[in-house]
């Protein structure tokens, strides 16, 4: 075997253990904070299916099973009994359907419960307790992240465009045509026309100096189809061309949904690292925390993108994956040919930290059955406890998060039907890097 389908294995399941522990990790933050606040936490397994190990210690089970792609930890009185009924004992039955789903998990929740059990149950646990224990697996994933971001930036550093040439295009291709070859219908590039050549820096742009990338493009952009006087460097040799900037439609630098028509002269960037400091790392983590909360709410958007993909359509760039498409491109990162193994490390090291940055925000939505949901639960009985002490009333006593059980099979329906889909096209038609 080649040593290209190894390295394709090798960044495929690197990111795949990489998603693994990341989980592991994720169930401890909410098993530790439970433990210590005193709740019965009867199992930790990693991943769903049949049991491949499992061993215990104490009172907890811990084990791994068969699909890897989840997990979970067991708290024993996740669910309050019934209002009116005795400690420990749950109705069996009651009218609605809906309300009869509520019954039958309290039903399974309490099965195994002892006597001895009833005080350390989760639902006895003040509100701020029960908010941390379930935001505890959430956070977790948000730490992973920003110690990988800061592991990749403190260290290699941050790739960075500089005002070096490495790239001339041949021709001028709107953004929405990029990575077709040039046709003779197409117009030549002016830096090609302008004799500019790849380790040429530009240092000014119709006479005002240029000292980063950004400056550089935006000048070149704001030029439109007007002269554009260039100075630049080769060799170690300060050298002038004039060349007319063309007018094509690219993607927006402020807006990346948007598309505008702005001056272009087709020179891409030499990039290097540059290692960054703390504030740098806390900086771009917050950016893409925004960004990733813009792609969760336009996720529905998206998967129908995906869905139309499972049929043949073209598959977005942009367009959500499952583990499995996610593991396919980390593959595709290291078994390049293109790529320094500084860069395989910087790229599969910043999708992983991209991922759990995602799994944590995602992980906060405010529906069961996401941590979000019961985080939601927690604080409104905090609200409505302190309320109730404010007006001197009885305290009305832990929320009933049995009662959104039906929101929360409803959910689950949906992201296991999401997940599937993701797999089948990751499967079918992959994100594939270009």
């Amino acid at each position: 075997m080649s040593a290209t389908p190894w390295l394709y294995a090798l960044g495929a399941v690197v990111l795949l253990l990489g998603l693994a522990v990341s989980i592991a990790l994720h169930e401890v933050g909410h098993m530790y904070p439970a433990k210590k606040f005193g709740a019965k936490v009867t199992q930790y397994f990693v991943g769903f299916g049949r049991t491949l190990w499992s061993t215990r210690r104490g009172e907890t089970e811990y084990g791994i099973k068969a699909f890897p792609l989840g997990g979970f930890v067991k708290i024993q009185g996740m669910l309050p009994p019934n209002p009116g009924d005795e400690p420990g004992v749950v109705r069996k039955s009651n009218t609605g359907m809906l309300t009869q789903l509520a019954f039958d998990a309290r039903s399974a929740e309490y099965e195994h419960v002892a006597p001895e059990d009833e005080p350390r149950l989760f639902y006895r646990l003040a509100w701020w307790k029960k908010a941390i224990v379930m935001a505890g697996g959430p956070v977790v994933n948000l730490v992973i992240a920003f110690v990988l971001f800061a592991a990749v930036f403190l260290t290699i550093g941050a790739s960075t465009a500089t005002t070096t040439v490495d790239s001339v295009s041949d021709c001028a291709i709107p953004s929405s045509e990029a990575g077709r070859t040039c046709t003779d219908e197409d117009p030549v590039a002016p830096a090609k026309q302008a004799g500019l050549e790849p380790g040429d820096t530009i240092t000014s742009f119709n006479g005002d100096e240029i000292s980063s990338w950004d400056e550089l493009t935006r000048a070149i952009r704001a030029n439109g189809d007007a002269p554009a006087t260039i100075g630049y460097e080769r060799d170690g040799t300060a050298q002038t061309v004039t060349v007319n900037t063309s007018v094509l439609a690219r993607t927006s630098l402020d807006d990346p949904d948007k598309t505008e028509n702005v001056g272009f002269l087709g020179v891409g960037p030499t990039q290097v690292y540059e290692r960054q400091d703390l504030l740098f790392v806390a900086s771009t983590m917050g950016d893409m925390t925004v960004q990733t909360v813009k792609a969760i709410g336009s996720l529905p958007e998206k998967m129908v993108e995906v869905t139309k993909a499972a049929f043949g359509a073209e598959r977005g760039q942009d367009t959500p994956m499952s583990p499995v498409g996610a593991s396919r491109v980390a593959g595709e990162i290291t078994s390049s040919e293109l790529t320094t193994v500084t860069d395989k490390v910087y790229s599969v090291t910043l999708m992983l930290a991209s991922l759990n940055l995602f799994v944590g925000l995602f992980n906060l939505i405010p529906l069961l059955p996401l941590d979000g949901g019961h985080i939601a639960g927690a604080l409104w009985e905090g609200i409505r406890n302190g309320w109730a002490r404010l007006r001197r009333r009885p305290i009305p006593g832990p929320v009933d998060v049995a009662t959104m059980l039906p929101v929360a099979y409803a959910v689950g329906a949906v992201l296991l039907v999401m997940g599937v889909i993701l797999v089948y096209v990751d499967i079918v038609n992959p994100v594939r890097l270009t």
